[in-house]
């Protein structure tokens, strides 16, 4: 079941009772929040404004942004400011990331990036150097990637998994038919499946993860298609999550449905028939929703 909203308007759609979701609280949300910001640490947690904050402070996880804030795609979903950073990369980053994480002794982290098409190797380099420098400085942590597409060079994908995170994640965002309205031109359904499917080849004990977005004007038979091409890919991990467009600006895709939790429910249950190890599906969920659980099922 599916709850149509009408057409934009100067005044975001109220959000079904499912939607909602409490203030983020706790004695270890409030002591990672402190040492995030004395770090000058940044996370997609709070730049993408992910309601699930709380949650995942709270566990002792959470996703940080390596190589700048500024994006050189401009997608239609995303919160994340676009631009042009001038090739300009903090080499210092990867070293200083690392003590971050050790410091906030974090159980999981989830390192990504905005996308860096003014970089030659797209910062795989960096991607490969911060795992490095965690496994180093903080050897408990799990590592989780969720990376670019590298422009689909897999050199630069075989850059990042020589560094051996635990997990490489690239999101497929949504169905092949909505990708060239939802998605960035430099970015393709099949180079992501491209990208899950090269990280296999190379290390077969590697987990790799994808994420969908729903509301969009997807089908249920797109979705499930959408499931079996990341299986065949080998794909393991999956996030299944209600799109919530950011603001109404025209950058932005008008939200079209808000899709019910049981169809949800129903989604999960085809992907686990589907041979995936986890799959996390809701209206909340995004990319690294319960990442540490996903990580260790089996």
């Amino acid at each position: 079941m599916t709850a149509p909203v009408a057409p934009p308007s100067p005044h975001r759609p109220r959000h079904p009772e499912w939607i909602r979701v409490r203030a983020p609280y706790g004695e270890n949300y409030g002591q990672l929040k402190g040492l995030v910001h004395g770090l000058a640490l940044h996370t997609v947690c709070e730049e993408a404004f992910c309601p699930n904050i709380g949650e995942c402070w709270g566990a002792g996880t959470a996703t940080i942004m390596i190589l700048g804030d500024t994006c050189t795609r401009v997608c239609r979903f995303c919160a994340v400011k676009s631009g042009d950073p001038h090739g300009i990369v903090d080499r210092e980053e990867p070293a200083r990331a690392a003590d971050a994480i050790a410091a906030l002794k974090l159980k999981y982290v989830v390192v990504t990036s905005v996308d860096r098409d003014d970089l030659p190797d797209g910062g795989a380099e960096i991607f490969a150097e911060t795992v490095r420098q965690i496994k180093t400085k903080s050897p408990e942590t799990l590592v989780e990637l969720l990376t670019p597409d590298f422009r689909g060079v897999m050199d630069h994908v075989q850059t990042v998994v020589e560094s051996k995170p635990d997990v490489f994640g690239q999101n497929i965002e949504t169905v092949r038919r909505l990708t060239h309205t939802l998605r960035d031109r430099r970015a393709g359904y099949d180079q992501t499946l491209n990208v899950l499917r090269t990280v296999k080849e190379l290390d077969p004990d590697m987990r790799t993860k994808s994420s969908i977005l729903l509301g969009m004007g997807e089908t249920p038979a797109e979705v499930l298609e959408t499931l079996q091409d990341l299986r065949r890919a080998q794909v393991d991990l999956l996030a299944i999550g209600q799109y919530l467009q950011p603001t109404h600006l025209k950058r932005h895709l008008p939200l079209v449905e808000y899709v019910h939790p049981d169809q949800f429910a129903k989604y999960r249950e085809a992907g686990m028939k589907l041979g995936f190890k986890y799959v996390a599906s809701g209206p909340l969920v995004r990319s690294s929703y319960k990442a540490w659980e996903a990580a260790l099922a089996d």
